[in-house]
């Protein structure tokens, strides 16, 4: 096997991921302790606070942290809870980790009260300590408000069972606003599919190295049944692609190295796979390696993998709305004397600008939309906009009845272009026309 070679840059990570949380580290001391520059260790510093192995607090400076490991996004954490309410844990801390499925806010009388409360809950409370301690016992976590404290007996309680007494300074109200936001964005990011929600992380990824031959590979196209195969460095980084196709007619000896594409296009297990799949198809390519922060393969996805990933997307429910979503819902199909169908609605308060009129950013966004739906009801599948052209010929007026009316130019396997007329009493007020790639 052959010995590991770390960079200055990776020896540094490296050092700082084997000190003791809780150590005070800087600049300076990592360059005179590793013998580096000071530029460098800063750049190693800053890549180790992205990955969460240091932070940098005011009049504290900059300590080994434990890292923390991404959270799925279900539900809420009471341990996020602090976070969001900058606040204090008084006490069961070892309970931390769990989810909560409900909060209560506690704004009636104890009897009343009880009826609300069950196993899982947050009760967001101010200083009612007897509420704090029946909460405690049935389960449920408690967010005293206003910065008060709680009873010893209900500390100890919450140690014993691990159930967490939270303490922030904000009024009930902030409270149930700063975390009915969080939940509120946390279901609309979990209809955002990330490429490391679908890479396999419980099989092997194949890959070939520089010095490896032909015959390598072959061995390995037989063994496996892929025909194309990431080429990695002596640390694991992508420096190459090879496929079936670069190695027919080659002699069995010949290195790789003098075959494969170099400098292949990578993807981030950070990335949407909506913007891969864009890449997939802008760049036709059928396999890309996945890599980490710090540059090293964790996995393949494949163009097969990524439309998997949009069709399962498409089934599932709507959770949390964006921008987009509420921009389109006061919009409505309707069918047209001639049979063909086009959208009507009525602009709103918010979709104008200062002066009363739409603003052209919802329309672009309107006719965008119009487009996007058009093409999928007849191609049944994904797309990605490529371009548009916008016309914005009249300003429409709050309270008007607008109609967008879409008109498909040409249409292919792979490609799409379409436009999109608004019209308001019969008189056309806007524009736009598209182009897009079919991803499936």
């Amino acid at each position: 096997m052959q010995e590991e070679t770390l960079t200055k840059h990776e020896q540094i990570i490296r050092y700082i991921e084997e000190l003791s949380v809780g150590t005070h580290i800087s600049v300076r001391k990592i360059a005179q302790a590793l013998e580096v520059s000071e530029g460098t260790a800063y750049r190693a510093m800053k890549e180790a606070e992205s990955l969460g192995y240091v932070s940098t607090k005011d009049r504290i400076g900059t300590v080994r942290v434990e890292k923390k490991e991404p959270q799925p996004i279900d539900k809420l954490t009471f341990a996020e809870v602090v976070n969001i309410v900058d606040g204090e844990v008084l006490g069961g801390a070892g309970g931390l980790h769990k989810s909560l499925n409900k909060f209560v806010i506690g704004a009636m009388q104890l009897e009343a009260m009880k009826r609300y409360i069950e196993p899982g809950n947050l009760l967001i409370v101010g200083n009612r300590t007897q509420a704090h301690l029946y909460a405690l016992g049935q389960g449920a976590g408690i967010l005293v408000t206003g910065g008060f404290q709680t009873l010893d007996e209900a500390k100890e309680l919450a140690d014993e069972l691990e159930l967490p007494i939270i303490s922030t300074s904000y009024d009930t109200f902030t409270v149930a606003t700063m975390i009915n936001r969080a939940i509120y964005d946390q279901l609309i990011k979990k209809k955002i599919m990330l490429v490391r929600d679908i890479i396999r992380t419980d099989a092997r990824v194949y890959s070939l190295r520089a010095e490896d031959t032909v015959s390598d590979m072959r061995h390995w196209m037989d063994e496996t049944g892929h025909t194309r195969f990431p080429v990695v460095d002596e640390r694991n980084k992508p420096i190459g692609m090879v496929t079936a196709k670069d190695v027919v007619g080659a002699e069995a000896a010949q290195p790789i190295h003098q075959l494969m594409t170099l400098d292949p296009l990578t993807v981030s297990d950070q990335a949407p796979v909506a913007s891969v799949s864009h890449t997939m198809v802008w760049e036709g390519i059928e396999l890309l390696p996945v890599v980490g922060k710090d540059g090293k393969m964790v996995g393949v996805i494949s163009r097969d993998d990524v439309l998997k990933a949009m069709q399962y997307l498409q089934t599932q429910p709507q959770h949390g709305e964006t921008l987009e979503d509420q921009i389109w819902s006061g919009m409505e199909k309707v069918r047209g004397k001639d049979g063909e169908f086009y959208y009507r609605g009525t602009v709103t308060a918010q979709m104008t600008n200062p002066i009363g009129t739409v603003s052209e950013g919802i329309l672009t966004t309107l006719m965008s939309q119009v487009a996007i739906r058009t093409i999928r009801e007849q191609k049944r599948g994904d797309l990605i906009v490529d371009s548009s052209s916008n016309y914005f010929l009249l300003p429409i007026p709050i309270d008007s009845v607008i109609e967008c009316v879409p008109n498909v130019l040409e249409m292919s396997r792979r490609y799409g272009k379409i436009e999109v007329d608004i019209f308001c009493d019969g008189k056309r007020m806007a524009k736009s026309t598209f182009t897009c790639r079919l991803t499936d």
